[in-house]
């Protein structure tokens, strides 16, 4: 691990910690502008393409959100599997496993870019968090690694449209600034870097835009035994 990116993955804690008691109320807040990520949610769920008894390992989990939708797919017989960074977001997560009763959660705080896969995994999923981190494209091809035959990768991200004007960009990028160091963000682009590392390493790939395309759903098929 770089000096660098251990000063930015330090940062990005703070940021969770400090906003992880009211992370779920202002995520939502976001529907104020017509921003339906609810929906974008259930759509990024849906073409992870996992079924009852499936195990799926979602990056960058957060409060556990997407918790309740996985579950509907892969049901009790399932094994779910949350990774995140931050302490403080995974209490908030266990406090909701608790609550819903389920017993086939297992929560790691870890960073998804060391995190050791358990065989067999069908699906791997992560919104809104892969492209906080640099080195996505390695997360993405360890990840495709360690899917089994048949198993889908599918992020829901974030991006800057090309041809958006410069002060199109600051509006939207003040919106998006409580959640993430905005500045590096936009200067690395890292849609692009995953889009990249998404057709290098699965096929099948798949990427839909949303909201005037500043979102984006993109999955990938695992279709090989040997790692790329």
């Amino acid at each position: 691990m770089t000096a660098e990116y251990s000063a930015l993955k330090n940062q990005l804690i703070n940021i969770y910690r400090a906003r992880a008691k009211h992370y779920d109320l202002t995520a939502n807040l976001y529907y104020l502008i017509g921003y339906p990520e609810w929906r974008y949610r259930r759509q990024a769920i849906a073409a992870l393409d996992v079924g009852l008894g499936d195990t799926v390992v979602e990056l960058g989990c957060g409060t556990g959100l997407n918790f309740e939708l996985l579950q509907k797919k892969i049901g009790p017989t399932g094994r779910l599997i949350g990774i995140d960074l931050t302490d403080a977001m995974l209490e908030l997560a266990h406090r909701r496993v608790v609550d819903k009763g389920w017993r086939n959660v297992e929560l790691v705080q870890n960073d998804v870019l060391d995190y050791d896969y358990p065989a067999d995994v069908n699906g791997i999923i992560s919104t809104f968090a892969l492209s906080l981190i640099p080195e996505c494209d390695l997360v993405i091809k360890r990840a495709a690694q360690a899917l089994a035959i048949g198993g889908r990768i599918t992020l829901l991200e974030l991006q800057m449209p090309n041809y958006w004007p410069d002060w199109l960009i600051g509006i939207a990028m003040a919106l998006i600034r409580p959640f993430t160091l905005s500045d590096e963000w936009l200067e690395r682009r890292p849609w692009q870097t995953i889009g990249r590392a998404m057709l290098e390493n699965l096929t099948d790939v798949n990427i839909e835009n949303r909201f005037f395309s500043t979102t984006y759903i993109i999955s990938g098929l695992q279709a090989v035994t040997e790692p790329r």
